[in-house]
């Protein structure tokens, strides 16, 4: 069933998601969080789904919103008891009633929260390593939310899928090599390492499954794994398990990076069956307290959270 969206597929397609590479509304427009395209249906949505026209909706992206940015209204993602989302340290959005473990990344010596939750330890921040040169798989590849610095530190980096799975590595793999990326199908490994640290992995479709089941089933996935502040209105979690999972945004193929404060994305290892320019992503938005996977175009520029575990 993973060509619809994980357990609550319909009422989550009737409440609208979003994919990173179409335009998307803002917060106060009535179409927030619906799909648009210029084509009719993606793979991975239902066509009974009403699409938002591109001349419907407007865009939170670089050109509307900047990181650190001030508004006069209150709940504005982009502020926080009137101070700037990126003026805030990384471990103010942790969950102070858990106690994490950390992961010390050898490559770069950046040192990661980690939770345990269910049986899987998970990273308890996003990813944030960059060294394309160890890396060349990230050349050109991944990238800071709107190019800041700053943005890196609290949130991690933007990944292409090609990037995530560490495809350069794979294709030099001289037991298996395989040649991966948008609009190329591979037979990858059970377990892909990937760009995360040695002993961990990129999550599969099914380690995403396996979280949500842990934390309460897809429903209220969201709810649980979301960090209790950063989140766009009223759309904070309880940061339950202290996966505490902060609203990224993403960034589009035209170069446009949108939706932080409003929507997390999450790369997972799997590709989606029918249609090599496309993977599974697991979803977070705002506006919902369910969590979701979702299949989209490789190119786009995601999150990665690392799961502990190699072959």
């Amino acid at each position: 069933m993973r060509k619809l969206f994980y357990g609550i597929s319909v009422v989550a397609m009737a409440l609208g998601m979003v994919a990173c590479d179409d335009s998307v509304s803002s917060a106060n427009n009535e179409n927030a969080d619906k799909e648009s395209s210029s084509s009719s249906v993606k793979p991975g949505y239902s066509s009974s789904v009403e699409l938002a026209s591109s001349s419907s909706v407007k865009l939170v992206s670089s050109s509307s919103v900047k990181p650190g940015s001030s508004s006069s209204k209150n709940d504005d993602p982009m502020s926080s008891s009137s101070r700037g989302l990126f003026d805030m340290t990384k471990d103010e959005f942790l969950n102070p009633e858990i106690t994490y473990g950390s992961l010390t990344d050898s490559r770069d010596g950046q040192v990661y929260k980690t939770v345990k939750i269910g049986d899987q330890v998970w990273m308890a921040e996003n990813l944030n390593y960059a060294d394309s040169v160890k890396t060349p798989s990230l050349k050109g590849n991944s990238w800071c939310y709107e190019n800041a610095a700053d943005s890196c530190a609290k949130y991690g980096r933007l990944y292409t899928w090609a990037a995530a799975i560490d495809s350069v590595a794979l294709a030099n793999d001289a037991d298996n090599p395989q040649i991966c990326g948008y609009g190329v199908e591979c037979t990858l490994p059970t377990v892909v390492q990937g760009v995360c640290p040695e002993g961990w992995h990129l999550p599969s479709y099914d380690e995403w499954e396996t979280l949500f089941k842990a934390v309460g089933g897809s429903s209220a996935a969201g709810k649980a794994l979301k960090s209790g502040s950063g989140w766009y209105s009223n759309g904070n979690g309880t940061d339950t398990y202290g996966f505490s999972a902060l609203p990224a945004g993403c960034r589009r193929n035209d170069g446009y990076f949108i939706n932080a404060g409003y929507n997390a994305y999450f790369w997972s290892a799997s590709q989606y069956e029918s249609n090599s320019g496309y993977a599974y992503y697991m979803y977070l938005s705002y506006r919902n307290e369910y969590a979701s996977m979702n299949s989209y175009n490789k190119n786009l520029g995601y999150s990665v959270r690392c799961l502990q575990g190699s072959n």
